[in-house]
């Protein structure tokens, strides 16, 4: 997540000339909306809505939801946040990064049911849940990744390494990491060396940068289909895709504000533009 000015210092990044994704739909209306979530069981999209200061406790946000084919089910679905950013799904139960709480609703009723606090947090940001159905939320501004189980949160790794880490997405043993970048500047969330792509050991939580995919650029929202990564540039706008053995790959770009991404795990993507109020569905080739 986010702001204001890109950083200028970049890897060896390959740009294609023939667009590797197309545009499906285009849904408007949404406040500053930062992630979008496919909840697969009930075959709909959740869509998180800042709504003013990303730091603000100001009980301004809330949670929309979309249909598979981009209609407003519900502008406000889950009211009662204050600037929700990434979520997870585990359990029949909706977990939502909220500066330094995490919210938790009941998918089948939409009731906020449960606010966790997660003690010395400092901007919670992206969520993702592994295979048994444990969380875990990224701190930007701390180098931190928490896990929660159920309903108690612990410190899970803290390395300089995840140099800002914005998304998280369990993928296997392993998390995958979008780092935001070194030397982040609190103020304009610039920073003085450009991010990249991380994996985290479930087991040991070992930190491996991953290989001919780092500081290219301040990396926002993350996701993997098969052995292809995808990963959102906040200030560029841009999407990237990453196989290993390869370089970062521009897919498709967008005005500044390309957020925190979705899949249906199979072929497309929900990317959330948090500048222009909208969530885009592309269709990968």
């Amino acid at each position: 997540m986010k702001y204001l000015i890109a950083s200028a210092a970049f890897a060896a990044v390959s740009v294609i000339s023939a667009a590797q994704a197309g545009e499906l739909w285009r849904a408007t209306g949404f406040e500053q909306p930062e992630s979008a979530l496919v909840d697969a069981a009930h075959n709909r999209i959740v869509v998180s809505n800042i709504v003013g200061n990303p730091g603000a406790v100001d009980g301004n946000g809330y949670l929309s939801l979309l249909s598979m084919d981009g209609k407003v089910i519900s502008r406000r679905w889950v009211d009662g946040m204050d600037a929700p950013k990434g979520m997870a799904i585990a359990d029949g139960r909706l977990y939502a990064a909220d500066i330094t709480k995490v919210r938790v609703v009941d998918l089948a009723s939409g009731r906020l049911v449960e606010t966790i606090d997660v003690p010395g947090a400092v901007f919670l940001n992206d969520m993702t849940a592994d295979s048994a159905g444990k969380v875990y939320v990224s701190d930007m501004l701390a180098d931190t990744i928490y896990r929660i189980d159920g309903d108690r949160p612990e410190l899970f790794v803290k390395d300089a390494l995840l140099a800002s880490p914005n998304g998280v997405f369990a993928n296997g043993g392993r998390l995958i990491v979008a780092s935001w970048g070194k030397g982040i500047d609190k103020t304009d969330f610039s920073t003085a060396e450009p991010g990249g792509l991380l994996s985290v050991d479930l087991a040991t939580k070992k930190v491996t940068p991953l290989p001919a995919a780092q500081k290219f650029a301040d990396l926002d929202g993350v996701i993997a289909i098969g052995d292809t990564m995808y990963a959102t540039a906040y200030m560029t706008g841009t999407l990237y895709s990453y196989k290993p053995g390869g370089v970062p790959t521009v897919v498709a770009t967008f005005k500044p504000g390309s957020a925190d991404i979705g899949t249906d795990g199979k072929a497309t993507i929900y990317v959330p533009l948090m500048g222009e109020g909208e969530v885009v569905a592309l269709s990968l080739d």
